[in-house]
């Protein structure tokens, strides 16, 4: 059954792409050809479209790549306006080029090698296993184990790329010894990355909202929006709750029966044979591990400052406000990797040939996330092109007239939709931040609380889609079949988007953070004790 599942599945992904390209023929002889005719798909719902059909194909194929290339084929014939020669050119050398070319992508693509390598190290010279070792010592259940992991997702604050890649590879060891899924592992540390990343007021993402605010007040306004960021904080409160009742619900709870009986992958593993991570010596110091990360927390900082300007003159906080986080994220990952190298040889703990000849298994390691970041930045680029982003300010725009006490809940749900489909967090507050700041004027109370739902919108979006940045990460950093993380962590970021957006109409009328938070969170903790009470009747 399931075989036949897969091939009807399969056959109706051909048909969709003959279906495309047939129509492509038939309109390239057409009026679409004439020069200088307009496009009517740009800035309309069509832009949402391919987004839309790379993750509804995802979803039901369970295949990432050949999902993502669908959707990209549908954007660019779109884009083109079915004109076949330019669609393949937008393809490849206005996609998978440019995007592959383009120079924070680049950044952010040898940060994933380097931070590969340096996991394969630690791997090799025993730290992992020293880790493991130690942690069985102090970690003796499955949910100490979790909250080990939620807590060093939240020490690591600094960028949310930086913290899914090193949890994983440090907690990994761990959450298999006391035989917690993969796809749970993979859910632990996307919601301690881009959740913690935006309420902490040192960090990449913080930076980002203070560069799209209004020139001077833009940190000040990040710190001011942190209590009404109820995503954020409702996710860090539904996790210690469920972890501490022990509640799965959805996919998770197959997931997690599965790994209770030996299977954490429940199906494909798609870093099979990738030897680099997986093949730990059982010797080793905890010193071989720590100071790797220790390296990458410093040197990353560095850089991150260094990009801003800090070693010229410039204050820390406006410095890592006006950082480039992939530059300073490569430089930072790269003089890691120059102390690691150093601390191994002259601690004994690998010779340099070894060393050597570990690099290119932690390269090959990371080709899974590169492929797919690859992918999901060129349907990215083409969403955007299309004008997703005009399509929802107008939504945003009509929205507003009349409406100012639910416009928080609007601007939650509108972001949450703009974040899905184009991937991007930070491209959804960017384009969000300024049309909150036109409709309010700063000293109204409402102002504050529209801006932390255009952040905390971002993120959920973020946290659900499947071609976002931090989710492929997240499933990298977990070795994660990627639909996998999708379909087990959906349910737990609608239910927690759900209660978030009942706060936003609490905070509408009441944009009092000291009334509308513990609400929240008084909801959150009810929805999953219910849930609990819900499970335990069925059983």
């Amino acid at each position: 059954m399931r075989n036949r599942r897969r091939f009807l599945c399969s056959a109706a992904l051909l048909l969709a792409l003959l279906t495309l390209c047939a129509a492509a023929f038939a309109e390239d002889t057409g009026a679409a050809e004439a020069a200088g005719a307009p496009n009517p798909f740009v800035n309309t719902f069509w832009s949402l479209v391919p987004s839309i059909v790379a993750i509804c194909l995802a979803l039901i194929t369970k295949e990432v790549y050949s999902s993502l290339f669908v959707g990209i084929l549908a954007g660019a014939l779109l884009n083109t306006n079915f004109h076949l020669e330019n669609a393949m050119n937008r393809i490849f050398s206005g996609g998978f080029i440019a995007s592959v070319s383009d120079s924070y992508n680049i950044g952010i693509l040898v940060f994933l090698v380097l931070l590969g390598m340096i996991v394969a190290l630690m791997n090799k010279a025993g730290g992992s296993a020293a880790f493991g070792r130690w942690a069985g010592e102090h970690i003796h259940s499955r949910a100490g184990a979790q909250l080990a992991t939620m807590l060093l997702g939240i020490l690591i604050f600094i960028d949310d790329y930086f913290n899914c890649l090193t949890v994983g590879s440090v907690m990994r060891p761990v959450t298999d010894k006391h035989k917690i899924s993969r796809a749970k592992l993979a859910y632990l540390i996307d919601a301690t990355a881009a959740p913690v990343c935006i309420i902490a007021p040192i960090s990449s993402w913080a930076a980002a909202v203070a560069a799209f605010a209004d020139d001077g007040v833009g940190l000040k306004l990040f710190i001011n929006a942190i209590p009404f960021n109820f995503y954020a904080l409702l996710t860090i409160v539904m996790m210690i709750t469920m972890i501490l009742l022990k509640v799965e619900f959805g996919s998770m709870a197959r997931h997690e029966k599965n790994a209770r009986k030996g299977d954490l992958f429940s199906g494909r593993n798609p870093y099979d044979g990738m030897e680099g991570l997986e093949k730990q010596e059982q010797g080793g110091r905890m010193s071989y591990l720590l100071v790797p990360v220790i390296a990458l927390i410093i040197f990353s900082t560095l850089g991150m400052v260094y990009t801003g300007g800090f070693f010229s003159g410039v204050d820390f906080v406006t410095a890592f406000s006006n950082s480039d986080a992939s530059v300073g994220l490569m430089l930072g990952s790269f003089f890691a990797i120059v102390v690691t190298v150093i601390f191994y040889l002259i601690s004994g703990a690998m010779k340099f040939k070894d060393i050597m000849e570990c690099l290119p298994s932690g390269f090959k390691a990371m080709v899974p996330a590169i492929l797919i970041l690859m992918f999901a930045w060129t349907l990215k680029d083409i969403t955007i092109e299309l004008g997703a982003k005009e399509y929802v300010r107008g939504i945003v725009s009509n929205s507003a007239q009349g409406m100012h006490n639910f416009l928080p809940a609007i601007v939650f749900l509108v972001g949450c939709l703009l974040s899905f489909s184009t991937g991007t967090s930070w491209g959804t507050f960017g384009m969000l931040i300024p049309i909150v700041q036109g409709v309010f004027p700063m000293d109204n109370p409402l102002a504050i609380v529209c801006i932390s739902a255009c952040m905390a919108g971002a993120v959920c979006g973020d946290h659900c889609s499947p071609i976002s940045d931090t989710t492929i990460m997240s499933s990298a950093g977990a070795q994660c079949d990627h639909v996998n993380h999708v379909n087990t962590q959906l349910p737990y970021a609608v239910t927690c988007a759900a209660v978030s957006f009942l706060t936003y109409i609490l905070a509408g009328f009441v944009p009092n953070a000291w009334i509308a938070l513990p609400a929240g969170i008084a909801a959150m903790v009810l929805v999953v004790s219910c849930i609990k009470i819900r499970q335990r009747s069925a059983d």
